[in-house]
């Protein structure tokens, strides 16, 4: 599976993969809004939870790679959401880049390369993404994507512990219809 932008390559995962990843999720300040993985072991679970995600449904958060150097960036893509919300079943996309790669727009071109394929080859109706109330940078990139917020739907993650600060989460929300005007006018 591959997905190509004018910089970017969303492809699946290989085993080269897997250390480039951990180095990333040890990265203090990539997770500073993410649960952690606190071990190796953790994140190659995490990376065959995506290839079985991928192998089950057709898609799930790819390796990004850099279509110029060749190398490793995070991961992007889309998920079922796997926890019980008042707006699940629902499909969420997702990015996670190492720190070298912010605050160059590949956040928002990747996405925009999964949304792409979520709304045009998977058909979905709407597409969703969360982050916690406090991550300003995903905040940013979720309305770069055209996505509504509405703060009557913000929620508490069932995931993460009571008392932690990333369990209060944002909920931003892409309708097909919308992803498809917005497609057409450009």
């Amino acid at each position: 599976m591959q997905l190509f932008t004018e910089r970017l390559i969303l492809r699946s995962w290989r085993d080269s993969d897997r250390h480039p990843f951990a180095e990333m999720s040890a990265d203090a300040d990539v997770m500073e809004h993410l649960r952690p993985l606190a071990t190796r072991d953790a994140c190659n679970a995490w990376i065959d939870f995506q290839i079985g995600h991928q192998s089950s449904h057709g898609f799930c958060l790819w390796a990004l790679e850099s279509k110029a150097a060749g190398i490793f960036m995070g991961a992007v893509g889309l998920l079922h959401v796997g926890f019980a919300a008042r707006f699940t079943p629902a499909v969420e996309v997702g990015w996670r880049l190492a720190r070298p790669f912010w605050g160059q727009g590949f956040a928002v071109e990747a996405a925009r390369a999964a949304l792409r394929f979520g709304f045009e080859e998977m058909s979905f109706a709407e597409i969703v993404a969360h982050a916690s109330v406090g991550n300003d940078r995903s905040r940013r990139v979720m309305a770069k994507l055209g996505m509504s917020h509405d703060s009557a739907e913000d929620f508490d993650h069932p995931r993460i512990p009571e008392g932690d600060a990333p369990r209060r989460q944002v909920l931003y929300r892409l309708p097909r219809n919308a992803w498809l005007f917005r497609r057409d006018a450009r």
